[in-house]
């Protein structure tokens, strides 16, 4: 059976034009609970025994070989703000994780079923993916009072072919709002271009340039509700602030990239010991 794009015209003129798109109700209420009760299933057997924490202002310090290894596996990281000065979580463990990930998508059956359903795949089809693989997926819980900042960034940085071919796809699992870190995005950034690299050598992972500096006032908040799907142009600068609220805002993070004419650097975090399968392969 062929793959039909199920993008209208109006929604892709908005995603060129602005460099994000919202699609509500992307996936149902049922669906949405599903995945939140799988993620409190592979919390409960979490022991905190193999961990780490992650944070967008100080990876280079945080990461090691756990983080490294995630990349095909299902690895948990801490909030950098849950632990207390005696080195002991503040409060219980799910409460204190920051995200799960890298490879949700592929080992864990509830998550794969979302990433490989014929809605993610018509939707790529409608953005010209020829061959697209998933290539990282995040579960992100956004904590009430402790969820961390995530600065301003591009997914290209991150996770870059030549030439780049990123795309996000972040579905709230929860309503995100400005209340509890939603995220914000300076429409039409994505036409500027690529601005840096995060890159893995013999020294670690670091970036290629300083962070570039930016008007906070050009950046809008994207509000939406449980259920709606922000598809992200990989060259879009976008960030989320901390979540002082009480309230928590889960969703579900992946990263697309194209495997047809896309070559996938060798200098990027990832670096995969078996190579991931793509989505669907286009004849066309």
């Amino acid at each position: 059976m062929g793959i039909a794009g199920n993008l209208t015209p109006e929604q892709l003129d908005f995603f060129n034009t602005n460099g994000y798109l919202v699609l509500e109700s992307f996936s149902s209420p049922e669906e949405v609970r599903e995945m939140r009760d799988r993620m409190a299933e592979l919390l409960d057997g979490f022991d905190g025994s193999l961990s780490s924490i992650f944070s967008t202002k100080n990876q280079q310090q945080h990461t090691d070989d756990y983080f490294f290894e995630s990349a095909e596996k299902i690895s948990f990281f801490f909030e950098e703000k849950a632990f207390g000065e005696d080195g002991h979580l503040k409060q219980p463990k799910e409460l204190s994780i920051n995200k799960v990930g890298h490879a949700l998508h592929e080992i864990d059956p509830i998550f794969r079923k979302f990433t490989s359903s014929d809605k993610i795949s018509g939707m790529l089809y409608s953005l010209d993916y020829k061959r697209p693989v998933v290539i990282q997926s995040m579960y992100i819980f956004k904590q009430p009072g402790i969820g961390g900042e995530v600065v301003p960034h591009q997914d290209n940085s991150f996770l870059y072919t030549e030439p780049p071919s990123c795309t996000g796809l972040w579905l709230a699992l929860e309503d995100a709002t400005i209340t509890n870190g939603c995220l914000w995005a300076i429409p039409g950034s994505h036409k500027n271009g690529l601005k840096r690299r995060f890159i893995r050598d013999e020294n670690g992972v670091h970036f290629d340039h300083p962070s570039p500096s930016y008007d906070h006032k050009e950046f809008v908040p994207v509000e939406v509700k449980e259920g709606s799907l922000v598809v992200i142009h990989g060259d879009l600068i976008h960030q989320s602030f901390e979540n002082k609220s009480p309230n928590s805002r889960h969703a579900l993070s992946l990263h697309v990239v194209d495997t047809d004419g896309h070559v996938w650097a060798k200098d990027n975090w990832i670096q995969r010991k078996v190579e991931p399968e793509p989505l669907y392969a286009c004849r066309c």
